[in-house]
C-alpha cells in the first residue's frame, strides 16, 4: 500500500505546485483598441534576469502567464512596430487570478534602432518559429534530440526522426548548411546540446524561392540549428571512449567546424555494446535528400534491388551488435551564387540474433515450433556530391550525384519441428543516382521547371540452403545426398530515367495553371539459375527453363498533366488530372510480350487554413501501380528453403484510390498541439499471391485479383505544454482487409491493430525532472490476438552540483491467444537503463558510469500475421544481457 501512496504523491506533486501559482491574464491592444496577435509577453522576477513565464497572444490579443505567489515581477511586452512596454506586477497576498490589459503605442523609431535586451523563449516570424534553447533546457541534455524533446510542438519518433506538428522534418540545417542531407537521425543523435543556441522551424520550406507560391509546401518542414556565439567560427566537438564488462568498448569522436563560407563535420562510432549508429533500415531508407521528380505524377513504379530479404533487428536490439561507423559532411560556398555540399558514410557491423517462434497455419491447422540463430555482416558506403547555382534571383540550378554500395551477408541455423536447415545469403548491391533540376522564373506571369533523374542499379544475390528435406518436386534434386545443398545465383541490372517539365502561368498572384509533361523509362535485365552441390563436390545444374530466368523488361510512361490552383481567403483548391500512356515489354524464352494501356488519373487537394497554425486538409489521388521485373519473370526463385515463387508475365497494373483528411493545430497562446488524420486506401485489380501449401512449405505466384484490398487508418495526437509540465496523448488505429488464394481457396484476412499512449513530463529548471507514461497495444488477426501493456518512466536528477543521474524504465506485460489451438502465451519483462554523469563546472572533462538492461532481461515478445500463407506467429526475440560501462568524454 505504501508504494502506491508514494507513486500517487510523485504523480500529483507537479499539479499541486502548479495549483499554487497565480494566473495573470489580459489582452494586448493598440491605441485604437484593436487586439494584437502574436505579441510577446515575458515575466521576469523584479530586479533579476530570471525568466518566470512567457506568452504569445492569440488572434484576440489574449495572453496568459503563470506566476509564483508572493513575488514582484516586471512584464516586458513587445510587438514589431510598437514600443516595448514595462509593466510592474505583484502577487503578494493574492490567492485569486489577476487580470491586466495592456495598450502598446506605435514606435517612431526604425526597426533597426530598436535594441532587444531580452530573449523570448519562442518567436514567430512569418512561417518560421524560433525556439531559444536555453529557455527550455535544464543542462542535463547531451544531444540535439534531448533538446528537441523539450520544445513544444516538436516530437522524436521511435526511429529517431523529427516531427513538427505531426509532419516529418525533411531536412536539418546547421547555420543554414545541410547536415547529412536526407536523414534527421544523424543530426539528432550527434550534434552536442551544449553548442545549440536556437532551433528554427522552417514551415512551408522550399529551397527554390520562385516555386513557393505555385506549389503546395505545407508538408515541407526543415530545421535550422543556430550555434551559440563562438561555436560558429571554429572547431568544436567531443571525444568519447569507454570500457565495460565482458570486454565491451566504445569510442565516439565527433568534430564540427562552421564558418560563413564552409563547414565540415566528422563523426565516428566504434562499439560492441549493442548501439547501432547506422542500421540496414537506415541505409535502405536513406534518400540522400534527392527530390522525387515523379512524385505526384499518378504512377507508382518502384524498382526493387532484387534482394533476398534479410532479418531486421527488433527495436535496434539483438543478442550482440558490433559496429564501426564513420561519416564526413561538408559544405562550401566560394561565392554567393554557388554552393557545394556532400557527405560520405561508411559502416561495418556484425549482428547476432536468436528467435524462438510458434507459428499456426490456419488453413492446414498445423503448428510449427522453430528456433533461428542468425549472424549478419553488413559493409556499406554512401557518397553524395551536390551543387547549387543561383546566378540571378530568377534562376536556380541543382545537380546531385549519389552512390550507394554494400555487401550484406547472413547465415541462419534453423531448427524446427519439420526440418533443420542452414542458409547463407549474400548481396552486393550498387546504385548510382543522378539528379538535375532547373527552375526559371521568366517573368511575373511565367515559371518553367525541369526535373530529371537517372538511376543505375545492380545486384548479384546469392542464396544457399542446406536442409534435411527438399519438398519441391519441380526441382529434380538428387535424392542420394545426405543433405540437400541448393544454390541459387541471381543477377539484376536496372536503368531508370525520369523527366518532368512544368510550366506555370500565374493568372493572379493567388492562382495559377500548371501544365506538366513527363516520362519514366525503365530497362531491366534479370538472370537466375538454381543448382545442387553434391556430396562428392560436383555441381548438378538444373537446366529446365522453369528453374532459370533470362528476362528483359522495359517499362515506359508518357504523361500530360493539367492542374489549377487558387487561393481565396483561407481556402486553397488544387484539382488536376493527368493522361498516361503506358507500355510494357518483356522478352523471355525468346518470346516477346508487349502491352499498352491508357489511363486518366484525377487528383484533388484542398486546404482550409483556419489560422496561421491551424488547418484542415483533404487529399484524393487515383494512381496506377506497376510491378517491376521480379514479378514478371516466370522462372522459379527460392525465397528460402521452404518458399518457392515465380512471376507472371500476364500481370496488369493495379489501381489505387487514396483518400486522406488531416487536421493540424498548434497554438502558441496555449502551447497546445493537435494532429489528427484519417486515411483510406482501396486497391483494385491488385497483385496478389496464389499460394499452394505443401505442409508448411509453399509455392506461390502473383495474379491480378478482382477483389479489392482495403486499409483504413486513423491517428490522433494531443500535446500541451504548461509552465512546468509537458503532456502528450496519442492513438493509432489500423484496419486492413486482404484477399489471397491459398490451395485454390479464397482467403479473406482481416486485421485490426491499435496503440494508445499517454505521458506527462516535468520541466523544472532546478529540481528533478521525470516523465511517466502508459502505452497499450492491441492486435487482432484472423485467428489470434495479442495485447501488450507498457508503463514507463524516465528521470533526470542533478545533485551535489556536479552529478547528473538519468534513468529510463519500461515494464512489458504481454499476452497472446490462438483461437485454433485454444492456447495462450503470457510473458512479463522489463528494461532499466541508467547513467551517472560527473562534470565540474566549466570543465571539459566528463565521466560517466552507465548500465544498459539493468534488469538483465534476455528476450522480448513479437507477433505477426503472414497473409500469403495465412499463418500467425508469436516469437521470443533474444537480446543482449546487462552491460556496465565506464566512459570518459573530453569536450573540444
Amino acid at each position: 500500500m505504501k508504494k502506491y501512496i508514494s507513486l500517487f504523491i510523485i504523480i500529483i506533486a507537479p499539479f499541486l505546485l502548479i495549483a499554487q501559482n497565480v494566473k495573470l491574464e489580459g489582452i494586448i491592444k493598440n491605441e485604437a483598441g484593436e487586439p494584437l496577435e502574436m505579441a510577446n509577453v515575458i515575466a521576469f522576477k523584479k530586479g533579476t534576469k530570471f525568466l518566470q513565464s512567457y506568452s504569445i497572444t492569440d488572434t484576440k490579443g489574449n495572453y496568459k502567464l503563470s506566476l509564483e505567489g508572493n513575488a514582484a515581477y516586471t512584464l516586458k511586452v513587445s510587438y514589431i512596430g510598437f514600443d516595448t512596454q514595462d509593466v510592474e506586477v505583484s502577487t503578494d497576498n493574492i490567492s485569486e487570478n489577476l487580470t491586466k490589459d495592456i495598450i502598446l503605442k506605435e514606435s517612431n523609431e526604425s526597426l533597426n534602432t530598436i535594441e532587444i535586451t531580452y530573449e523570448m523563449p519562442v518567436k514567430i516570424v512569418g512561417d518560421t518559429i524560433v525556439y531559444n534553447s536555453d529557455s527550455f533546457t535544464t543542462g542535463t541534455e547531451k544531444k540535439l534530440e534531448d533538446v528537441l524533446k523539450k520544445l513544444p510542438g516538436i516530437e522524436i519518433d521511435d526511429n529517431g526522426e523529427v516531427e513538427v506538428e505531426g509532419k516529418k522534418v525533411q531536412k536539418i540545417l546547421v547555420e543554414g548548411k545541410a547536415f547529412f542531407d536526407g536523414d534527421s537521425k544523424l543530426a539528432t543523435q550527434n550534434i552536442p546540446a551544449s553548442a545549440i543556441d536556437k532551433v528554427q522551424v522552417l514551415k512551408n520550406y522550399n529551397e527554390v524561392s520562385g516555386m513557393r507560391g505555385v506549389t503546395n509546401n505545407e508538408d515541407n518542414i526543415a530545421l535550422n540549428i543556430k550555434l551559440k556565439k563562438g561555436k560558429n567560427k571554429f572547431w568544436f566537438g567531443e571525444v568519447n571512449a569507454g570500457v565495460g564488462t565482458d570486454e565491451k568498448y566504445l569510442a565516439k569522436p565527433k568534430l564540427f567546424y562552421y564558418s560563413p563560407e564552409k563547414s565540415v563535420n566528422l563523426l565516428a562510432d566504434f562499439n560492441n555494446i549493442g548501439e547501432a549508429p547506422f542500421t540496414m533500415r537506415d541505409y535502405f531508407r536513406f534518400t540522400g535528400g534527392l527530390r522525387g521528380a515523379m512524385r505526384g505524377s499518378g504512377t507508382s513504379f518502384n524498382v526493387s534491388s532484387g534482394g533476398l530479404g534479410f532479418m531486421t533487428a527488433q527495436n535496434n536490439r539483438a543478442q550482440e551488435i558490433t559496429s564501426k561507423f564513420g561519416a564526413l559532411n561538408f559544405s562550401l560556398a566560394p561565392k554567393k551564387t554557388l554552393d557545394f555540399n556532400g557527405f560520405a558514410i561508411v559502416n561495418d557491423s556484425e549482428t547476432n540474433m536468436f528467435t524462438e517462434s510458434n507459428t499456426v497455419y490456419n488453413k492446414l491447422n498445423l503448428t510449427e515450433n522453430s528456433s533461428n540463430a542468425a549472424t549478419q555482416g553488413s559493409k556499406l558506403g554512401m557518397l553524395k556530391f551536390s551543387t547549387t547555382y543561383k546566378p540571378t534571383t530568377n534562376v536556380h540550378i541543382d545537380y546531385d550525384i549519389f552512390g550507394k554500395i554494400s555487401e550484406q551477408t547472413e547465415f541462419q541455423d534453423v531448427t524446427s519441428t519439420s526440418r533443420s536447415a542452414d542458409t547463407y545469403k549474400e548481396e552486393k548491391p550498387v546504385s548510382l543516382n543522378q539528379n538535375f533540376n532547373l527552375y526559371y522564373t521568366i517573368d511575373d506571369k511565367n515559371i518553367f521547371a525541369a526535373e530529371m533523374q537517372h538511376l543505375y542499379q545492380k545486384d548479384k544475390p546469392l542464396y544457399n540452403s542446406n536442409a534435411t528435406t527438399q519438398p519441391f518436386l519441380v526441382i529434380p534434386t538428387s535424392e542420394a545426398e545426405s543433405i540437400f545443398d541448393i544454390i541459387q545465383n541471381k543477377k539484376l541490372t536496372t536503368n531508370k530515367f525520369d523527366a518532368k517539365f512544368d510550366y506555370y502561368y500565374l493568372l493572379t498572384p493567388k492562382s495559377n495553371i500548371n501544365i506538366s509533361l513527363g516520362t519514366t523509362f525503365s530497362k531491366q535485365n534479370l538472370n537466375s539459375h538454381i543448382s545442387q552441390s553434391l556430396d562428392n563436390g560436383a555441381i548438378l545444374d538444373f537446366n529446365d527453363p522453369v528453374l532459370n530466368n533470362n528476362v528483359d523488361y522495359n517499362f515506359s510512361d508518357v504523361f500530360l498533366g493539367l492542374h489549377y490552383k487558387m487561393v481565396s481567403g483561407i481556402f486553397t483548391f488544387n484539382p488536376g488530372v493527368s493522361l498516361h500512356q503506358y507500355t510494357t515489354k518483356d522478352i523471355q524464352l525468346g518470346l516477346e510480350n508487349r502491352e499498352s494501356t491508357t489511363k486518366l488519373l484525377p487528383d484533388v487537394y484542398a486546404n482550409l487554413q483556419l489560422k496561421s497554425s491551424e488547418s484542415l486538409r483533404f487529399n484524393y489521388a487515383m494512381s496506377t501501380q506497376f510491378t517491376d521485373i521480379d514479378n514478371i519473370s516466370e522462372g522459379y526463385f527460392l525465397n528460402n528453403y521452404k518458399s518457392l515463387t515465380r512471376g507472371n508475365k500476364e500481370l496488369e497494373s493495379a489501381l489505387y484510390h487514396k483518400y486522406s483528411l488531416s487536421y493540424f493545430s498548434f497554438s502558441m497562446f496555449s502551447f497546445t498541439n493537435i494532429n489528427a488524420s484519417i486515411n483510406y486506401t482501396k486497391k483494385e485489380n491488385s497483385i496478389k499471391n496464389n499460394t499452394e501449401l505443401i505442409g508448411i512449405d509453399r509455392i506461390s505466384y502473383p495474379v491480378n485479383s478482382n477483389l479489392a484490398d482495403e486499409t483504413l487508418s486513423a491517428f490522433f495526437r494531443y500535446g500541451k505544454t504548461y509552465s512546468r509540465l509537458k503532456t502528450n496523448f496519442s492513438a493509432n488505429v489500423l484496419s486492413a482487409t486482404y484477399n489471397n488464394i491459398v490451395n485454390d481457396e479464397l482467403i479473406k484476412s482481416e486485421s485490426l491493430s491499435h496503440n494508445y499512449q499517454a505521458s506527462i513530463a516535468t520541466k523544472f529548471k532546478n529540481a528533478p525532472n521525470f516523465e511517466i507514461g502508459y502505452q497499450k497495444s492491441l492486435s487482432d488477426y484472423s485467428s489470434s490476438d495479442s495485447e501488450t501493456d507498457r508503463p514507463f518512466a524516465n528521470i533526470e536528477v542533478s545533485f551535489l552540483k556536479n552529478f547528473i543521474l538519468t534513468a529510463d524504465y519500461s515494464y512489458y506485460n504481454y499476452k497472446s491467444t490462438f483461437e485454433n489451438t485454444n492456447s495462450e502465451t503470457k510473458n512479463s519483462y522489463s528494461f532499466l537503463n541508467a547513467n551517472l554523469y560527473y562534470q565540474q563546472k566549466d570543465s571539459k572533462w566528463e565521466f560517466k558510469i552507465s548500465a544498459s538492461n539493468l534488469t538483465d532481461n534476455t528476450f522480448m515478445n513479437t507477433d505477426s500475421y503472414n497473409e500469403i500463407s495465412d499463418s500467425n506467429s508469436t516469437s521470443l526475440y533474444f537480446i543482449q544481457p546487462r552491460v556496465w560501462m565506464f566512459s570518459v568524454k573530453y569536450n573540444l
